[in-house]
């Protein structure tokens, strides 16, 4: 792993599977941490090549369950169309081509194809005769492309039907089985669903072999994550977030958003009230993204302010609070949102704002819940006396990255033999295709810069400077 750190203790981390160390560095910087609890259960027979039925909610982690398990026999120098992701909307299909690629970065070159509706057949079909490892579409257009004869499936080896319950839902179950039948008999199919109706055992018994059925419940322990309500006018929304910080005082945050614009302003409020802010959201450059992620990750960031579709993934350990600036419309969401927080057996605070226009969605997730929400004042929220909990680390940016056969222990040994650091005054190293990340000390941080401005790693000179909010 791109990192200084020793490996995780934990029985959930990533690096128990049999993954790759790209796989496994890749991981690292994109902020996955720990495993969900679906990752957790379904992932080792996915690894092993087994059929896997898995019942996990939206949000619970699952795209990237499948994603790792096909990605780790893809052979990146075959262009046929090893994988088929079938997905019922194109939406989706569109974030798990999102999240497939992101995943993929372990590998040089692997080309994901999205064949869905509404956009004009042309353009998939060059696509498709420019080689494609991963094809994720919708039924419908699927078979489209089969039927004409520009999509091959001969040398298939993982078939993944996500969202399972929703497609037999729409009416697919007829489309599901005229793509089967363009599939390999050897294949591996993995099969994921929110519910479990019997529908979904009898399109189990036709398509797939001795599945392992793994199901994961959605709630999480009252124990673990307290969540606490407050009602807010619109014009009190923003400013009520600084209000929370101020007085639970939580060490790192994660703010979600429905919207980037709600982002961007709320990031630049809480800069401009002196905090550690940083915005995720898919308008970001990847360069960019992969940035906000190493500074949040490795706790030199205080709060990140994110929307759902930029924060996919994202697993932080100990992750102090989640912050719901906005109420999802989507109850499963908000039980996605406050699961980052409270985990391993840590106990987590779940603050969620609401306006009376939003009362609505409130409800829904009480219904999922199955529990009433607790409300509390805005009145109780009062600020603690001191300065704004500033992050421990601050972040080295060093123009040196991969590509340049930098390693993390040529960055530990220019710190600490050469310039006479501590190993515990250095946080974690992150090393991508762009540059070098290193977390240090936050009173360090300049003479750290300095320093290696002045000095060398590995025999070279480099450029330093300090990241900055």
């Amino acid at each position: 792993m791109n990192s200084s750190s020793a490996p995780s203790a934990s029985p959930n981390s990533f690096d128990k599977l049999a993954l790759s160390p790209a796989a496994l560095a890749n991981l690292q910087r994109l902020g996955y941490v720990e495993m969900t609890a679906i990752q957790v259960e379904s992932l080792p027979p996915a690894l092993e090549g087994k059929d896997v039925i898995a019942q996990a909610k939206t949000g619970s982690g699952k795209t990237a369950a499948f994603a790792l398990a096909l990605l780790a026999k893809m052979d990146a120098r075959d262009f046929s169309v090893q994988a088929l992701v079938l997905c019922p909307t194109r939406e989706l299909a569109d974030q798990v081509t999102t999240e497939i690629r992101r995943l993929a970065r372990a590998e040089d070159n692997v080309k994901v194809v999205t064949l869905a509706g509404g956009v004009p057949l042309r353009g998939q079909t060059t696509s498709l005769e420019r080689g494609a490892h991963v094809v994720v579409g919708t039924p419908g257009r699927v078979i489209d492309h089969l039927e004409r004869g520009n999509l091959n499936l001969d040398a298939l080896t993982t078939l993944v039907l996500d969202e399972a319950d929703r497609m037999l839902d729409m009416g697919f179950v007829d489309d599901i089985s005229k793509v089967a039948k363009f599939c390999p008999a050897q294949r591996q199919t993995l099969l994921f669903s929110a519910t479990y109706p019997d529908e979904i055992a009898k399109l189990a018994a036709r398509f797939m072999r001795n599945p392992v059925t793994v199901k994961v419940a959605a709630q999480h322990s009252n124990d673990q994550i307290e969540q606490r309500w407050y009602e807010v006018s619109a014009d009190q929304r923003l400013p009520s977030v600084a209000r929370l910080l101020e007085h639970f005082r939580p060490e790192s945050s994660l703010a979600f958003c429905n919207t980037k614009a709600r982002c961007r302003a709320l990031a630049e409020l809480l800069q401009a009230q002196g905090y550690s802010a940083l915005e995720l959201h898919g308008d970001l450059e990847q360069r960019d993204r992969d940035q906000v992620l190493v500074r949040f990750v490795n706790g030199s960031c205080s709060v990140l302010v994110a929307t759902d579709v930029a924060a996919r993934g994202l697993d932080v350990t100990n992750l102090a609070a989640v912050i719901n600036v906005d109420v999802t419309p989507d109850p499963e969401v908000h039980v996605h949102r406050i699961g980052r927080t409270g985990r391993a057996g840590q106990s987590g605070l779940a603050l969620s704002l609401a306006t009376m226009d939003e009362m609505g969605s409130v409800g829904r997730i009480e219904q999922l819940q199955g529990s009433a929400s607790v409300w509390y004042p805005l009145s109780e929220l009062t600020p603690t006396a001191g300065e704004h909990l500033m992050p421990t680390k601050a972040t080295v940016h060093i123009q040196a990255s991969r590509k340049d056969k930098i390693r993390p222990g040529d960055v530990l040994g220019a710190l600490t033999a050469d310039l006479g650091y501590t190993r515990e005054q250095i946080g974690k190293i992150d090393i991508n295709d762009f540059a070098t990340y290193v977390a240090v000390d936050r009173n360090i941080a300049r003479d750290v810069v300095a320093g290696l401005n002045n000095g060398r790693i590995k025999g070279r000179t480099v450029k330093a400077r300090l990241l900055k909010d």
